[in-house]
């Protein structure tokens, strides 16, 4: 499978990421995030483990366990909570234009580090991609809360941790496999946000959960967990880092797109005009740009 695969599921992993924003908002009103978070890798991790276990290929290697745990950390434990917290302080439209910084970020570090060429038409098709996200969200970003900078900043923070996971990671996937190394990787984030949601007692809501938060709480571990994070990693072994995190750019388009579908929000020109703008932004940035060359004549 070559690159075109790996943009497509990369895709469709931001695709699902915005329709979990819904399944988010609807348990923030009935437990803290800490236990979002553990129910959302914590699921996805039970889903994995089994096809991890059955499929062919090997486990990262002892040697590797300490990279990959804190790779495991540093996306599944720390991106959700500086996600989350950006929150508190941002509107989710400011959030979301803040997360679409994730592929200029990720071209710049892997620039920086030396993986990744910095190249015109991927810069040029980054910009339009995160125009198309300010396009999209234009009614939301009038109006933010005071200190609003402050959650965008935690959320650009949040973007570079996604950025720095996407480009080290690369190299054990390769080794690995996508699914063991996700599966490995999100175990050692889960385990860590159980600790510190029984650490503060964020569980205690669960014995008041009704059909509604269970299902919610099971789609975000099936879908928004094991599935989207699955095709991810799927997509960074078949294409570059900047290629896959320019789909992020999908996601809150993806939410925007869920929240007029689902819940009769008005389907404005501005979110029209951003869906246009995003996928010309992602063409841009993952195509060649060359025309392939007619075939000479032989005399």
């Amino acid at each position: 499978m070559g690159e075109g695969w790996g943009v497509l599921a990369a895709v469709l992993s931001s695709a699902l990421g915005g329709t979990s924003i819904g399944a988010t908002r609807y348990l923030v009103n009935a437990m803290d995030s800490l236990a979002i978070g553990s129910f959302r890798f914590g699921i996805g991790f039970v889903l994995l483990f089994p096809v991890a276990v059955l499929q062919a290929g090997r486990w990262p290697a002892r040697r590797e366990w300490p990279a990959v745990a804190g790779l495991g950390v540093l996306f599944f434990t720390v991106f959700p909570l500086l996600f989350n917290a950006s929150l508190i302080f941002t509107t989710a439209a400011r959030g979301a234009l803040a997360l679409s910084t994730l592929p200029l970020l990720t071209m710049v570090v892997g620039a920086a580090l030396g993986s990744e060429a910095l190249t015109a038409r991927k810069t040029l098709g980054v910009v339009i991609a995160m125009l198309g996200v300010a396009l999209a969200l234009l009614s939301g970003l009038t109006s933010a809360p005071a200190g609003a900078w402050r959650g965008d900043l935690l959320m650009v923070g949040a973007a570079l941790c996604m950025a720095f996971y996407s480009i080290w990671s690369k190299p054990f996937i390769a080794r690995s496999g996508p699914i063991r190394f996700t599966t490995m990787a999100m175990g050692v984030g889960a385990v860590c946000l159980i600790v510190l949601a029984c650490w503060r007692g964020s569980f205690a809501p669960v014995a008041d959960f009704g059909m509604p938060q269970w299902l919610a709480a099971g789609y975000l571990g099936a879908f928004g967990s094991a599935l989207t994070f699955y095709l991810w990693a799927f997509a960074l072994a078949r294409t570059t880092p900047t290629r896959v995190a320019i789909s992020v750019t999908v996601n809150p388009v993806a939410a925007s797109l869920v929240g007029a579908l689902l819940l009769d929000e008005p389907l404005s020109w501005n979110l029209v005009g951003g869906i246009v703008t995003v996928f010309a932004g992602i063409w841009i940035a993952t195509t060649s740009g060359r025309w392939p060359r007619p075939a000479t004549q032989q005399p």
